[in-house]
Formats: structure tokens, C-alpha cells, sequence
């Protein structure tokens, strides 16, 4: 009987649907109705077109089970009832026994229905639709790893999606990732750490196609996690001294290749004797983010490294949309498990597209000397990186923290004494990284900052980049060894760009900003291959950090840095003399008087 009584009048016949599409707040009647629908069509193009409400819901069980002539009365009432109205009919329905009231006061509870809230969209192209051109577009992933390629590629789609200000740590590679959207022309500028191998990107900035905002990695992390928490600008130590900060950056370039603007110089403000970098947050109007899991409510978690910048970019956006390999049940993501809580999250789709590796790079093989060969080179070049690689080893110390940089760095824990225990610490995203893995046994989600697969030791722990790079400023991580290009005698140091060509900062200019309680190690050939020193007076190319490499290991010798008074040399290789070195140098130095043998 009452069942019959609800269901006598369609719900497209209800007066007050005009109302509900006006109404920034419906009336308590109107969601009491949205809670009860006869007809499931209708009530899932309600819940659709209007999300907003479904926070909102207030189901009045007791009322629409009991008085189905209230409910009648709602139904065919020509003027909207008021909310006054509403609470008196619902006070007076409940005064008819105790029970009636506790059963009425019980269904108010605000965690009592939730299957209101869905985020779940039922494709890329619905996640996507009202998307708009000139928007600001943020992109997690690092390498291909945590990228979220299925949107990408509906964006791809899109055609009519033009002018994107995109912000990613890299630009995928071309064809792939965000490299498709360069490709089609849908990207006007870039704001990222590192451009890496994307040739596309390069030769686009070069000629003028693409402006590019190019930003230390760890300050990119933080301009997305400011954006996010509400903190419009914050001071940071990376890239004092640098064309950072100087505003010598050139950000886009004329078709003959001249610069057309520069960027803006930063302010610095000094704090207990120390010169910090202003930079303003960063806010999206987008963010496309890639998750393992995902619920209807939104709760995010994110497996092993693929979290990087996905987690920062999540809570940053004015429409968050995710993409996740499993879409699950409320409750099978543990509370404690939730990396993003939904309340970031505004829709959620299955990711489709396939997982990619930028770097597949195994474990060599004990009995295979060629593999360990192949790393360092071939001929003389190997002889000489494999002298620098073995005597970088002896700087780490048991129970260090190390972050090591792109390249030789990489092989130096291949040489470190089976007694010394530490920790390995990779700019995206991860404590405790193990060595390469064993053929076949390679992991999408498991990479390193060189984009290179690797496992992880017991005890291993990862989290997004910004709390990396956090870290790394703060001055926990012991011990960076970086690759260089340049470094003068009194340790400024130089290693992202060689002129004519574009890589980017990467997390170098974040490694270097704390050298107090970070040393600074860096490992490279003593000169060029045309035979140019490569430490210098000053450094020519611009610069990564002022002031900031403590000591430099070549395949001649290993100098000692103070910054103040200069180099000093300490060691020597086999058969090198001190007039080798000093004929091969570009600056003065000193010699202890006690050099010793490099190994």
C-alpha cells in the first residue's frame, strides 16, 4: 500500500524539478525525495547532473515508510515547502511514541547512507567533457612511471582541448605521455624539472613553438603541495646564485633562436646567516593523477614509487580526475592505507592503458664481467670510470643516508664494503633502494630518479616527491655524489646544461642547497674529450649551486674544496703526478702533505 502510494506520480512529473536545478541548497524536503526514488533512471541522472547535492542527502527512512500520505503530500504540493515547514511536519510525526522518535532522530545520522557520494565516471571521455582550452593542466608521473596515459590520451582525442599550460617533471618521451600532447600542438607551455631525451620538447623550445618553465625539481614539488595547502609562496635554498634566481632563464625563444623573454627574478630574503629563494605556489585547474586503487568516495593509494608527484598534484587541482588500475569497494582500502583522501578527488575512472618502462636495466650477472664492463664504457673510458667509481665507494660510511646522481654515482654502491650498511635514498620517492633487478622480474612501479628499474631492501619505505625533497633540504640525507660538467675551485658546481643543448635541473639544484649538512661529492673525467679542464677558476656554463662541492674525485686525483681559500689535493691515482694534474687543471691548488694513493 504505501509502496503504491509513492510510486502514483512520476517523478518527471514532480513540479519541483526546475527548483532543484536552480537551488544552490535545496530544501531538506527536496533531498528527503532524491533519497527515495521509484524510478533508479531518474534518480542516477539527478545524482549525475547534480553531484553538488549528494553531499547533502538526508533520507528520512522512518517518514517515508510510515506516512506515505507525507511523502504524497510533497509530491503533488504546487509551492515548495519550506524548510521550517519540513522540520514542524517531521517534529509533529515524531512525538507519536518514543520509539518513532529515536527511529526518526537515528536516521539523521551523517554517516548513516553514503552511496549518494559517487566519483566514478564511465569513461575518459565523460571524466573529460567539460574540459577547456587555456587551462593549466597538471600531470603526475615521473619518467613513465605513475603516468596517467589513459587521460592523456583522451586528451589526445580532443582535439578542441587547446592551449594547455601543462606541469609535469618531465615531458614523457615522444610518443608517449604528455609527448603527445606536445606533438598535436594542444601544449603552449611547458613547467617542468627535466626534459630529459623528449627531442620534441627540445627542438620546440629552441625554435620558439613552446614556452618552457624550467624549475628545480624539489621547488616544483613544493609549488604543487603549496598550491594545494594554501600557501601562496615560500622561500626555499635551491637555486641561490643560480639563473634561477638571477631571472637569466630564458623562457621562450624567437624562430631564429634568439631569446623573447626571460623569467622573472626571484626575491631573497636571508634567515639565520642563510640566503633563501622566494617562489609562489602553483595552482591548477586540472590535475590528471594516476592511482593503483580507488573507491567511489575517492581515496587514493598509490603503489611503491609510481606516488612521486601524484600525491601533490591530487590535492592541488580545482578538478582532480583519476585514473586507477582497481577500482574497489568503500572499506577495501584500509584507512591507514589512503595516500589521498577523497575529499581532493572529484572523478575517478578506469585506467586502460598499459604500464610503460623508460629504462629496463638488470642485475648483472656475477659470472658476467661484460655487463659490469658495458656500464662504465669500453677501452681506456672504462678503465678510467671504473677507477673513479671504486674510490667514490669508500665515502660512504656505515649507517650513511646517500643520494646518488644519474650515471657514474649509480655503480658506486656495486664497490662498497659488504660491512658498511646504508640507506639509499632516490629523489622520486624512495628509502632503502636495492640493486637492479634480475631479468624478468622488472617493475613499472619501481624505478629510479634515472629512470632505471631497481628493487628495494627490507626496511624499504616510499612516498611522494615533496616529501623527498624535504629531506633532502632539510639536510637528513648525509652524502649526494653528483656527475659534473664544471666545478671551480671554490666549489660552485655546474652540471644541467651545455650550451645549444636543453636537460633540465632535475633534483641536482635541491641536492646541493644544504651543503652544510649535506656533503657534496662529485665524480667525473678530469677534462673533456678535447682535453679541456673541467675544473676551472670559475665555471663557464651556468651554474647548479654556489659554493657547494666539497670534494671532486677524477680519474687523476681527488681534491678536497673549502670555500673559502680553494682546492687542495689529497690524493693521486696510480702513476699520475702532481705536474699531470696541475697541467690538466684550471685553477690552483695546494698539495697536502701527506697525498696519498686514490686506491
Amino acid at each position: 500500500m504505501h509502496s503504491a502510494s509513492r510510486m502514483s506520480m512520476p517523478r518527471e512529473a514532480i513540479p519541483w524539478l526546475s527548483f532543484v536545478s536552480a537551488s544552490a541548497q535545496p530544501p531538506l524536503s527536496v533531498r528527503f525525495l532524491l533519497s527515495y526514488s521509484d524510478n533508479p533512471p531518474f534518480e542516477e541522472r539527478i545524482l549525475t547532473e547534480y553531484p553538488s547535492r549528494i553531499v547533502f542527502v538526508v533520507s528520512v527512512p522512518f517518514v517515508a515508510l510510515r506516512y506515505p500520505e507525507f511523502v504524497h503530500s510533497c509530491y503533488t504540493s504546487i509551492d515548495m515547502p519550506s524548510l521550517t515547514r519540513t522540520f514542524r511536519v517531521a517534529s509533529h510525526l515524531s512525538r507519536s511514541t518514543t520509539k518513532t522518535y529515536f527511529n526518526f532522530s537515528r536516521s539523521f545520522s551523517t554517516t548513516y547512507r553514503r552511496n549518494e557520494i559517487n566519483k566514478i565516471y564511465s569513461s575518459p571521455a565523460a571524466a573529460v567533457a567539460d574540459m577547456q582550452s587555456d587551462s593549466t593542466l597538471l600531470c603526475g608521473g615521473f619518467g613513465l612511471s605513475g603516468v596517467p596515459d589513459t587521460l592523456i590520451n583522451q586528451v589526445k582525442d580532443t582535439p578542441s582541448i587547446t592551449g594547455l599550460t601543462a606541469v609535469s617533471n618531465n615531458a614523457g618521451v615522444v610518443g608517449s605521455g604528455l609527448g603527445l600532447l606536445l606533438e598535436s600542438k594542444q601544449v603552449k607551455k611547458m613547467i617542468a624539472s627535466y626534459v630529459g631525451e623528449n627531442k620534441v620538447l627540445e627542438q620546440m623550445y629552441l625554435s620558439g613553438e613552446l614556452e618552457l618553465e624550467l624549475t628545480p625539481q624539489g621547488t616544483l614539488a613544493e609549488r604543487c603541495r603549496a598550491g594545494g595547502a594554501g600557501i601562496p609562496a615560500f622561500f626555499t635554498p635551491a637555486a641561490f646564485g643560480t639563473v634561477v634566481q638571477t631571472g637569466e632563464l630564458a623562457l621562450r625563444h624567437a624562430p631564429d633562436g634568439s631569446v623573447a623573454q626571460f623569467s622573472t627574478p626571484r626575491d631573497v630574503k636571508v634567515f639565520a646567516g642563510k640566503s633563501y629563494v622566494m617562489e609562489e605556489a602553483i595552482k591548477g585547474d586540472y590535475a590528471f593523477i594516476k592511482a593503483w586503487k580507488a573507491d567511489r568516495l575517492g581515496n587514493l593509494q598509490f603503489r611503491l614509487s609510481a606516488q612521486n608527484f601524484n600525491g601533490a598534484m591530487a590535492r592541488n587541482a580545482k578538478t582532480t580526475i583519476v585514473e586507477a588500475e582497481h577500482i574497489v569497494e568503500v572499506g577495501d582500502i584500509p584507512a591507514n592505507g589512503v595516500h589521498v583522501p577523497g575529499i581532493y578527488v572529484d572523478r575517478v575512472i578506469q585506467s586502460t592503458a598499459p604500464k610503460n618502462i623508460e629504462k629496463i636495466v638488470n642485475a648483472r650477472d656475477p659470472a658476467d664481467d661484460s655487463s659490469a664492463a658495458s656500464a662504465l664504457g669500453k677501452g681506456d673510458t672504462a678503465s678510467k670510470r671504473e677507477r673513479i667509481v671504486r674510490r667514490a665507494a669508500k665515502e660512504f660510511k656505515n649507517g650513511m643516508y646517500a643520494n646518488l646522481g644519474i650515471g657514474m654515482p649509480m655503480l658506486a654502491p656495486s664497490f662498497v664494503d659488504p660491512s658498511i650498511e646504508l640507506q639509499l635514498q632516490s629523489e622520486n620517492g624512495i628509502l632503502g633502494l636495492g640493486p637492479y633487478p634480475a631479468k624478468g622480474l622488472e617493475d613499472a612501479d619501481l624505478i629510479n630518479a634515472g629512470k632505471e628499474t631497481v628493487t628495494l631492501l627490507p626496511g624499504a619505505s616510499t612516498f611522494g616527491s615533496e616529501e623527498s625533497f624535504g629531506m633532502i633540504r632539510a639536510g637528513k640525507i648525509d652524502l649526494t655524489i653528483l656527475g659534473a660538467m664544471q666545478v671551480s675551485a671554490h666549489g660552485d658546481l655546474a652540471n644541467w646544461m651545455l650550451p645549444g643543448k636543453v636537460k633540465g635541473f632535475g633534483g641536482a639544484m635541491d641536492l646541493v642547497s644544504n651543503p652544510s649538512a649535506t656533503k657534496v661529492v662529485v665524480t667525473m673525467e678530469h677534462t673533456d674529450k678535447k682535453g679541456t679542464p673541467k675544473i676551472l677558476k670559475q665555471c663557464e656554463f651556468p651554474l647548479t649551486g654556489k659554493a657547494c662541492v666539497s670534494r671532486i674525485i677524477t680519474d687523476l686525483c681527488v681534491f678536497d674544496v673549502d670555500f673559502s681559500s680553494g682546492l687542495t689535493l689529497i690524493e693521486l691515482a696510480d702513476g699520475v703526478t702532481v705536474e699531470e694534474v696541475r697541467s690538466k687543471t684550471g685553477a690552483d691548488f695546494k698539495v697536502a702533505d701527506d697525498v696519498k694513493p686514490m686506491l
